[in-house]
């Protein structure tokens, strides 16, 4: 094989929305090394930090993709490239995500002006706004190059409408991350017999919970999160249909709050999951290698 590094997926993030608090995991960003590439999906507040910690050089990640814009999935990601690139970037890194992103990038250059200014002036270093290359990410093809192929599909995440599904193939192996989405029957087709599934997931018991700990929490977030996010068991059923060789679930919700342990995500998911089960935890790692 060519892969230079063995197949993983990295869970940097597995939190489910953007508050943190004492106990907590990080936001949602998972990093897949497959075919030889490093593939960041997302990159929740943490992904820096999480990257390195799962041993890898920020300058080494060679493709980033942002499901939807959710603050939690994507808002380190200018941070993230501002880091990568005082850390040595040398390459233009493509950066696929919805339409709208190019407005967050280009800002974010815009509120980092006089630094970036002055490092390239007093440093030497070359001009951060060439290192991302951004495209607009669409249901279908999305990457294929070097026996690296990935596929979107957009997913039901209510009210936003460009949120999507991934599936990452190279070298026969193959990782489906969900994005955040209610369970979908299409899910089923999407994910058959992929080596990972990477699902989002919540515990309906834990909803209340959710919202008593969410300033001005009401009716409107509680509908939010039953509209547009899966059930643990209704993603074990997903699994199990899908024939996957290893379900992880991540954007745990809730996630560091008190009475509720992995022995209740595992109750939930074994209704109708019995194969391997990852609960997801910042820094675990899955290793696809055959």
């Amino acid at each position: 094989m060519s892969t230079t590094h063995p197949a993983t997926v990295h869970l940097l993030g597995v939190k489910g929305g953007p508050a943190i608090r004492p106990g907590s995991h990080m936001p949602t960003s998972v990093l897949v090394r497959i075919g030889g590439k490093t593939i960041l999906v997302d990159a929740g507040l943490g992904a820096a930090r999480g990257v390195c910690d799962a041993g890898v050089a920020l300058p080494e990640i060679d493709l980033i993709l942002i499901t939807h814009l959710h603050s939690d999935h994507y808002l380190e990601l200018g941070p993230l490239l501002h880091t990568t690139w005082t850390a040595g970037l040398s390459k233009t890194i493509p950066l696929i995500g919805p339409e709208g992103l190019d407005d967050y990038w280009r800002h974010f250059l815009r509120s980092m002006a006089f630094d970036i200014e002055l490092r390239i002036r007093d440093e030497g270093r070359n001009d951060l706004t060439g290192c991302a290359d951004i495209s607009v990410l669409r249901e279908g093809a999305v990457w294929s190059e070097g026996g690296l192929t990935i596929r979107a599909m957009r997913n039901v995440h209510p009210p936003i409408e460009d949120s999507f599904a991934l599936r990452i193939e190279a070298e026969g192996r193959s990782v489906v991350i969900s994005g955040d989405t209610a369970p979908m029957d299409a899910m089923v087709e999407f994910a058959r017999g992929a080596d990972v599934l990477v699902h989002e997931a919540m515990l309906t018991d834990g909803v209340e919970a959710v919202i008593a700990k969410t300033p001005n929490g009401d009716d409107r977030l509680r509908t939010h999160i039953l509209r547009s996010h899966s059930a643990a068991e209704e993603v074990g059923r997903i699994a199990r249909e899908a024939e996957v060789g290893h379900l992880a679930l991540n954007h745990l919700l809730p996630d560091g709050l008190p009475g509720f342990s992995e022995t209740d995500w595992e109750r939930a998911v074994r209704e109708h999951w019995s194969g391997p089960l990852t609960i997801g935890r910042d820094g675990v790692t899955i290793r696809i290698d055959g």
